[in-house]
């Protein structure tokens, strides 16, 4: 383990310790509100990259190994698994023996276990997704976070752990760039090309802005009230994809794109060449029908409100231009 920090430690604060597995939007955008808050922080990465937050460690140790977690989370309040394999590809190999250690390490250290987690456990469903729903994924992704959830519970409800998880619609927000479906057109629409988004453009869709998800795991973190269930992160009423990228452009100062939208069979069909494309396929139940997820039982119980929309727009905008564009704005 190899502490990248690079600078001079600041005064530890008076608050509580959490531990944070991954340094993208989401972990980021939790190390900065904990840091904010007077709690100490550390990020674990592989890498040790830096979490480009002042005052928060970052590590470099490989999560999957319990013995080097329960040596970084010892004496801490709060482990928050923030980490998101990109590549869907890969998920069957990475994540079970991350989970495992994540579980160990939340066992013997006393660690509340936090998890940022999508909606793919729910599967294709009728109507907005309120937390009572029943888990049904129909593809081996939302399967997998689903037996990872019935797992942290089932330890939690035996008494061996404390934890809680959240649940994300697809995000919005600064550094999101190719994981977020709108972001991910930015450097190309800024440009005035056309934007070929998955499924239909004007669909319903619930999106989460990245501070928004990180405000929840915050609140879920050291409140015990809140522990042993799945809460979803307070996010914005619906919205469409072709609505989101228009209004992140706008917020740039840029005219709307023409928005073409993939037919789901279509993506299914490219994804018997393509193992990237045929996990985006057995999503497609997300991009062919309303996707709407309801945040108003974490609203009401935790006090929170999801950002307003032209700040998410902003930030979506803002925060995922091309290094060249960014300099120049």
């Amino acid at each position: 383990m190899q502490d990248t920090t690079g600078t001079t430690p600041s005064p530890r604060p008076t608050g509580r310790t959490a531990v944070v597995v991954g340094a993208g939007p989401v972990g980021r955008e939790a190390a900065r509100l904990f840091h904010e808050s007077g709690h100490t922080v550390s990020v674990v990465t592989r890498s040790g990259r830096a979490s480009g937050v002042e005052g928060v460690r970052s590590v470099a140790a490989d999560a999957a190994d319990p013995e080097a977690l329960t040596r970084l989370v010892a004496g801490a309040d709060a482990l928050l698994n923030c980490a998101n394999p990109s590549d869907y590809t890969v998920w069957e190999q990475v994540w079970p023996p991350l989970a495992a250690s994540l579980l160990a390490t939340a066992e013997r250290t006393g660690a509340t276990l936090v998890t940022a987690a999508s909606l793919y456990p729910y599967g294709p469903v009728d109507g907005p997704m309120t937390e009572g729903m029943p888990d049904r994924a129909t593809d081996h992704k939302g399967r997998l976070r689903a037996r990872m959830w019935a797992e942290a519970r089932a330890a939690h409800e035996a008494g061996r752990i404390r934890a809680v998880e959240v649940r994300a619609a697809d995000y919005l927000g600064a550094g999101v760039g190719q994981n977020g479906h709108v972001s991910r057109q930015i450097p190309t629409a800024v440009q005035g090309r056309t934007a070929w988004m998955i499924g239909d453009p004007d669909l319903p869709h619930t999106f989460t802005d990245v501070t928004d998800m990180a405000r929840t795991l915050v609140a879920v973190a050291f409140d015990a009230s809140t522990w042993g269930q799945v809460w979803h992160a307070v996010s914005p009423a619906p919205s469409t994809q072709r609505a989101a990228l228009t209004g992140a452009l706008a917020a740039l100062g840029h005219a709307p794109v023409a928005v073409r939208g993939i037919p789901v069979p279509v993506v299914r069909a490219i994804g018997l060449v393509s193992p990237m494309m045929r996990e985006l396929g057995q999503l497609g139940y997300i991009f062919g029908r309303p996707y709407v997820m309801d945040s108003a039982r974490t609203q009401a119980a935790l006090g929170l409100a999801p950002s307003p929309w032209e700040d998410i727009l902003r930030r979506t905008g803002e925060g995922n231009l091309p290094a060249a564009v960014a300099e120049v704005r």
